[in-house]
């Protein structure tokens, strides 16, 4: 569920734990695609016979991959009307503790730790984990940097 607020409204939301987002199912296109951008074509992503075989049982998706899902993630979690701008500022503290095997599903949890005014705007300080459906370990942890200008 998308929480909607105004640009005026920000500055309350640390703390808020924004819940989180439907699943996304990871296809192999996707990973084929992202190894094209990013002329990573490691053999535990894209070639299906040889990773079965691998130590994942099946292709995985790259972890920057799933991590990317981030953005398609957070735009269904917070939409902020009156702003200007919106920028993802940066990342901290990323880690992968679990590979998502092509065909998955993940969604994202994430709560507003911490809301700063920076020159103008606001920047929102955000726990994000991708989670994988019926999967023990998240498959992203990280902590998101997010801008919005008026």
């Amino acid at each position: 569920m998308t929480t909607t607020i105004t640009y005026d409204q920000l500055a309350d939301l640390a703390g808020t734990d924004l819940g989180h987002t439907g699943y996304r199912t990871v296809t192999q296109d996707q990973v084929n695609l992202f190894a094209d951008a990013t002329d990573d074509h490691q053999w535990i992503h894209v070639d299906p016979q040889r990773a079965a075989a691998g130590p994942f049982g099946a292709p995985i998706a790259h972890g920057f991959l799933t991590l990317s899902l981030a953005v398609p993630f957070w735009t269904e979690l917070l939409e902020v009307k009156g702003v200007s701008t919106k920028v993802n500022y940066g990342l901290d503290r990323v880690r992968f503790p679990a590979p998502v095997v092509v065909g998955a599903r993940v969604r994202m949890r994430a709560t507003v730790v911490e809301v700063a005014e920076v020159r103008g705007g606001y920047q929102l300080t955000v726990d994000q984990t991708v989670e994988i459906e019926g999967g023990t370990k998240p498959a992203v942890v990280a902590r998101g940097l997010y801008r919005f200008h008026a």
